[in-house]
C-alpha cells in the first residue's frame, strides 16, 4: 500500500521543507515533535526519483550525528529513520563496513560522527542531514568541515534537525539569510505519542527552563556576562508560594502610550520576612501588557493588584511624573501608590537584585518564561535584547521595594490575609 509512504499527504507543516532558495533548513522542536521523521523523509525526497531506479536531486549525501551509533540507530534504523520510512522497492542497503547506505538508483549516503570533524575532510556531497547539532561537543569544527564538503551539484543543501540549545554555531546559523526554519512543540505530534508520556512530562516540566527547551522547542537565549542565568532561574522555581507578609505590583510604564510603544512591565512579587533570618522574595506573576493607551496598562496593573490582594502599586515615574499616578487613580482612587525614581542606570539598579538570586533568596512561580528570557539578557554592559527590558525593570522595582529598602517596623512584619 503506497499511502503510508506519501509523506507530503499526511506530514505536519513543520515537517515539510519551505519553498525558495535556501542552503540550510533547520527543524527545531521539542522531544518527539517529529524532527527525525522529517529529516529522514527529506533525505528520501532528495535521493528518490519518480521510479525506483530513476535518479533524484542528490546522489551523494552526508549523514552526520553526534556519534556513529546515533547515526545508525536513530537516523538510519530508528523507528522514524530512513529505513522505516522507505518503501520496499526504494529501500537502501546498509553497508556496515563502509558506513554507508546505497539506494537502488545508485545514490549513496555516508555516516559521520560529529566527534571526528576531520572525517569530513576530503569527501564531497550535494546534500546532508545533520541531527542534534546543538548537542555536539565539537559542533563548530564539524559544521565548518561539512560546509567545505557541500560542494557538489547546482544547489547543495543541508537539513538540520535539533532540539534548540543556546550554542554559538546554531545561533549564527539561524541568523544567516540563507537559512530557513520550521518549529513545533512536542504536543504538535501528540497523535503519535503516548498520552501518559505527555501527561507526565507536562506535569513535571511545564513552565520550567528544561520544559521550554525540551518540550516547547524554544531557543533560550543568554548573553555573555548576564546578571541572571537559566541555571539560576531554574533552581529558583517553585510550584506554590508560602504565606506572604507583603505583596506589591510594580509597574514600569512605557514612555509613550500607543500601539507602537514598548510594553508596560507589570510584575507581582511578595516577601516573607522572618524575625530571625533574611527576607525571601517570591515572584508571583508577570502581568506585562502591550497597551494602546495609558489607561489600558493602568487597568491591567490595578487588576493585578486586586487579583493578588496586594498591599500597594509601585511605579517608576521618571518619564511620566505625576501623570503615572493620576492615570492609576482614574482607574481606582483608593489603591495605595508609591512613586519611585531612577537615579542610577538600569545595570546599577539590577545588580543588587541579581545578588539576591545568587544568595538563593528569590524564587519564581512556574510560567514566567518571557520575564526569565529578559533577565538572561541583562548584562554588566546593559540590556542586550530588543527594545526595553520592561519586565526586568518592573521586577527590580518590586524586589527593591520588598527586600532592599529599609523599613522601620518595631511590631514586625504585617501578615496579609489572603
Amino acid at each position: 500500500m503506497a499511502l503510508p509512504y506519501l509523506f507530503d499527504f499526511w506530514a505536519m507543516p513543520h515537517q515539510l521543507p519551505p519553498e525558495g532558495a535556501w542552503r540550510a533548513w533547520i527543524i527545531m522542536g521539542g522531544r518527539g515533535a517529529g524532527k527525525t521523521r522529517a529529516g529522514a523523509e527529506w533525505v528520501r525526497s532528495m535521493v528518490e526519483g519518480d521510479r525506483p531506479l530513476d535518479a533524484g536531486c542528490a546522489k551523494r549525501l552526508a549523514l552526520v550525528g553526534e556519534t556513529i551509533d546515533q547515526v545508525r540507530e536513530v537516523m538510519i534504523f530508528g523507528d522514524s529513520g530512513i529505513m522505516a520510512c522507505s518503501p520496499p522497492d526504494r529501500r537502501p542497503t546498509w553497508e556496515a563496513t563502509r558506513k554507508r547506505l546505497v539506494w537502488p538508483n545508485g545514490a549513496v549516503a555516508y555516516a559521520f560522527s560529529a566527534q571526528d570533524p576531520d572525517g569530513l575532510r576530503g569527501p564531497q556531497f550535494d546534500a546532508a542531514w545533520v541531527d542534534e547539532l546543538a548537542k555536539w561537543r565539537k559542533a563548530r569544527d564539524t559544521w565548518d568541515m561539512l560546509q567545505f564538503a557541500l560542494r557538489l551539484g547546482d544547489d547543495p543543501r543541508a537539513c538540520i534537525t535539533t532540539t534548540p540549545r543556546n550554542v554559538g554555531v546554531l545561533k549564527e546559523l539561524l541568523e544567516l539569510p540563507t537559512t530557513v526554519t520550521t518549529h513545533a512543540p512536542t504536543e504538535a505530534n501528540r497523535a503519535n505519542l503516548a498520552d501518559s508520556f505527555l501527561a507526565e512530562v507536562r506535569d513535571r516540566y511545564a513552565g520550567t527552563w528544561l520544559g521550554r527547551q525540551e518540550l516547547d522547542g524554544v531557543m533560550l537565549d543568554a548573553a555573555e556576562g548576564a546578571l541572571w542565568t537559566m541555571a539560576m532561574l531554574e533552581a529558583a522555581q517553585i510550584a506554590v508560594p508560602p504565606k506572604l507578609d507583603r505583596v506589591v505590583v510594580a509597574v514600569d510604564p512605557p514612555v509613550t502610550g500607543h500601539k507602537g510603544s514598548d510594553a508596560c512591565g507589570i510584575i507581582v512579587a511578595g516577601v516573607v520576612t522572618p524575625p530571625d533570618g533574611p527576607s525571601r522574595g517570591y515572584v508571583l506573576e508577570d502581568a506585562t501588557v502591550h497597551a494602546a493607551s495609558p489607561r489600558a496598562w493602568a487597568e491591567a496593573a490595578v487588576a493585578a493588584f486586586h487579583r493578588h490582594n496586594a498591599d500597594r502599586i509601585v511605579a517608576e515615574v521618571n518619564q511620566g511624573g505625576d501623570l503615572v499616578e493620576a492615570v492609576v487613580r482614574q482607574v481606582d482612587g483608593d489603591v495605595p501608590f508609591t512613586k519611585v525614581r531612577a537615579s542610577v542606570g538600569k545595570v546599577a539598579r539590577a545588580e543588587p537584585v541579581a545578588a539576591l538570586y545568587e544568595q538563593g533568596r528569590v524564587q519564581h512561580l512556574r510560567g514566567l518564561g518571557p520575564l526569565e528570557d529578559q533577565l538572561c539578557l541583562m548584562t554588566t554592559r546593559g540590556f542586550e535584547g530588543k527594545g526595553s527590558p520592561d519586565r526586568v525593570d518592573a521586577l527590580v522595582w518590586a524586589l527593591t521595594n520588598l527586600m532592599l529598602e529599609k523599613r522601620s517596623n518595631s511590631k514586625g512584619p504585617r501578615v496579609r490575609t489572603v
